[in-house]
């Protein structure tokens, strides 16, 4: 949701002709039939400007990114946009992330410099790429391997995963009250009869007891989000939500405030220091950017032109849920040999 809302757009003249990013990239990592692909096709429908792609589907740098072709009758030279050219100024999801492995040299531009070059045919031009990209993708064994690190379990390198701000692992673990809420669910879905009423009660249940990821569980964004038992859901529509995130990404310029800025520095400190060690490579700039886009995504969402520093420690709870799903390994210990983000070696490589 913060990627669908973006950041305040930063305007060249405010520093120098720096180009800074404002949209955020999220990688959604994990095991078959979590519905990864129907959260993706509901972001292409509710973006603003979405466009959806499969990886299975035959896709090429040219279709991601820009293609020349020659005209049939007059022979010259044209430009045809790919999807992340379509998607400027809104936000193209990427499923199947891992099939088009061959192809994620040609993302390393657009998804940090927002713009993509092309110098083919005696043109040399530069299009927009002004997008957030949100991509899935399934571990190359079938199942996702604590013990490997994010990058070893999707074959990806590490530059392309630096661009991404948060990075979210799915396992599949058997849970019984989960188990009976999303039965329940889904055959109420294919029959077209509405769940039983006690279906919140166990969904509340089930959260609860599966809260085990390791995360302190008096977080407020979590106990926020928590469905209560009993507690009826109001879905927007979706036409309504595409309405309003266009509103929001128009005419809402948030900017942050003195404690919101102290608390992210302070957060972004303490990783510096926590993760010094010889073999680690520690956090960069990259996530302290990150962190400013996802607190505006924050306020953007609620329509304020203010960050406050209880954005900031929404955003703080997210990033480290993040960071902490990436180091943890098989035996949920953190392991600080890898690298942020989830690139680097695991220990399985290590001599016995």
């Amino acid at each position: 949701m913060l990627a669908l809302f973006g950041a305040r757009k930063r305007v060249a003249e405010e520093r120098g002709s720096l180009n800074i990013r404002s949209d955020s990239h999220v990688l959604i990592v994990g095991d078959p039939g979590l519905g990864k692909s129907q959260m993706l096709t509901a972001v292409g429908h509710i973006a603003p400007r979405g466009v959806y792609v499969c990886g299975t589907s035959g896709v090429s740098s040219s279709g991601l990114t820009v293609t020349l072709v020659k005209e049939a009758g007059s022979g010259d030279f044209a430009l045809e946009a790919g999807a992340l050219v379509l998607s400027d100024m809104g936000c193209c999801a990427i499923d199947e992330f891992d099939k088009v492995s061959s192809e994620h040299s040609s993302l390393l531009e657009a998804m940090e410099q927002q713009s993509i070059s092309i110098a083919k045919g005696g043109l040399v031009c530069s299009l927009p790429a002004r997008c957030s990209v949100i991509a899935a993708a399934n571990p190359a064994g079938g199942h996702y391997n604590k013990a490997k690190t994010v990058a070893e379990n999707l074959k990806i390198n590490s530059a392309l995963l630096s661009r991404f701000d948060l990075i979210f692992i799915l396992l599949d673990r058997p849970n019984a009250d989960m188990d009976r809420f999303l039965s329940e669910h889904v055959m109420a879905l294919h029959s077209g009869t509405r769940p039983s009423g006690n279906s919140g009660a166990h969904f509340a249940a089930a959260a609860a007891a599966g809260d085990n990821s390791g995360v302190d569980a008096s977080t407020n964004i979590r106990q926020w989000l928590r469905l209560q038992p009993g507690e009826q859901i109001d879905p927007i529509p979706p036409a309504l939500l595409r309405k309003y995130v266009a509103y929001a990404r128009k005419y809402v310029h948030p900017r942050l405030s003195e404690a919101a800025k102290a608390k992210l520095k302070s957060f972004y400190l303490e990783l510096r220091q926590g993760h010094r060690a010889i073999d680690s490579t520690p956090i960069t700039t990259r996530q302290l950017e990150a962190l400013v886009r996802l607190a505006e995504a924050r306020a953007r969402a609620e329509l304020r032109e203010v960050v406050t520093e209880a954005d900031a420690e929404n955003v703080i709870e997210i990033m480290k849920y993040s960071l902490f799903q990436t180091y943890e390994d098989e035996e949920g210990i953190m392991d600080f040999g890898r690298s942020q983000m989830g690139t680097g070696t695991s220990r399985t490589s290590d001599i016995k």
